[in-house]
């Protein structure tokens, strides 16, 4: 007999084993408060997409401004100023050679726009190509094409006939590294139309780390064979890493990337995929029948660019970036001490992430460990979402060192659950 308390369906919840849903009524800087009055520590910006704070009221007061002047329009054959301000802010901060913006309203609808722009290219240019190789354990998001791209595991088990067929080179585990770029040659010999690659740190697949030397050969190697490199930059985009793109610290600049998550600094849904020239000239002709065939309903939406003016002027404001270096310094103090605790394992940081596994019998997303942590966290008035047996920290850069302090200090107390 099932128990509800309301008819919504979570996302990522099993609803057996957590019936009911904590009643957020106010977000705050770092802090979410419940119904009940409580604090809670948001340490993972909501799913990685708060980047200065809740409710930060530049952005707020830009969506207010906005909502009373124009709140929806079609984006075919329509333009509006916020997108026009948005797409011209981006390509000046983004990797030079990406040349046009197409908008869309999520990571998942982002990755599956920049896959179609690669098939679009060269089927238009009169050399069709479909295979897309991608990176072992790499996650791009929920949505049929997205899924394809990524590992195959739990996540999309079910919807196997649903996806198409990929080429998956290894992850560049630490002493392996040139395992990756022989496979990724390899590969590349066959004529993909594209590699899609998370630089730098792999998120939902358990935040795995690899080196920027890695990043650089893997699109050197594309680049000789004519390969386009998509850059899934969904989270690790707007500082995580410690720069505002991953790609900058490899001095790589993509052909497409894919930018979502604190595009608006976390306050509403929007999603970007950023080409370049060629890709775009490809699809530009008097044939009706090359047009680039993809949109949604809210494509460019006049709020949602608000927000995103707003965040990208406080992305051009020194003092933004130089949080940015503090959460990062002030995250690797934090997690020093666990790098010789022996309860822990694989004990990493990148930029502004840091992530360390439990060490218990099972690892993996469905480590039994995981729902205990997450109800202990829960009793701790943090917002901790580990994937499994690995635990990560990736706070909104209004974070306090007190406010890390408490995370960790639980963090260290969680490891008793071992027991």
């Amino acid at each position: 007999m099932r128990t509800m308390a309301s008819p919504i369906w979570h996302p990522f919840t099993q609803h057996a084993l957590q019936p009911e849903m904590v009643r957020i009524a106010l977000g705050e800087g770092a802090y979410l408060y419940a119904d009940d009055g409580r604090r809670i520590i948001d340490a993972i910006s909501s799913w990685w997409v708060v980047t200065h704070g809740h409710c930060h009221p530049t952005i707020v007061r830009a969506i207010k401004d906005q909502a009373e002047r124009l709140t929806q329009i079609i984006f075919a054959g329509h333009t509006h100023e916020p997108a026009e301000q948005v797409a011209s802010a981006l390509l000046k901060l983004a990797p030079a050679g990406l040349d046009h913006v197409f908008f869309s309203d999520s990571g998942s609808t982002s990755v599956e726009v920049a896959l179609k722009m690669a098939l679009g290219y060269w089927h238009n240019i009169g050399e069709p190509r479909s295979r897309i190789v991608v990176m072992q354990h790499s996650y791009h998001g929920d949505t049929i094409g997205a899924m394809s791209v990524g590992a195959r595991g739990v996540f999309n088990a079910a919807y196997g006939p649903l996806l198409f067929d990929v080429t998956a080179v290894p992850f560049p585990f630490e002493e392996k590294e040139q395992a990756t770029l022989d496979a990724l040659e390899a590969a590349c010999r066959d004529k993909p139309a594209a590699f899609i690659v998370e630089p730098l740190i792999l998120g939902a697949g358990g935040m795995l780390m690899y080196p920027l030397q890695v990043l650089k050969e893997m699109k050197r190697i594309c680049e000789a064979a004519g390969v386009w490199v998509i850059a899934d930059e969904v989270m690790t985009g707007w500082g995580r890493t410690g720069t505002l793109f991953a790609c900058e610290q490899a001095d790589v600049a993509p052909d497409i990337a894919c930018y979502s998550k604190g595009l608006t600094g976390g306050a509403l849904p929007l999603a970007v995929t950023l080409c370049r020239a060629e890709i775009f000239d490809a699809h530009f002709s008097h044939d009706r029948s090359r047009t680039f065939f993809h949109s949604s309903s809210y494509t460019a939406n006049p709020v949602a660019c608000a927000a995103a003016k707003a965040n990208l002027d406080l992305w051009q404001e020194p003092a933004t970036l130089s949080r940015v270096v503090e959460v990062a310094a002030m995250q690797e103090r934090a997690l020093a001490p666990f790098r010789d605790d022996g309860r822990f394992k694989n004990v990493r940081r990148a930029g502004t992430i840091t992530a360390l596994d439990l060490d218990v019998g099972d690892s993996g997303y469905l480590a039994g460990i995981g729902p205990k942590l997450l109800e202990f966290f829960a009793r701790r008035n943090l917002l901790l979402r580990p994937l499994g047996n690995t635990i990560y920290v990736m706070p909104p850069y209004c974070v306090t060192k007190s406010d890390l302090d408490e995370i960790y200090a639980a963090i260290a107390d969680a490891a008793n659950l071992r027991q």
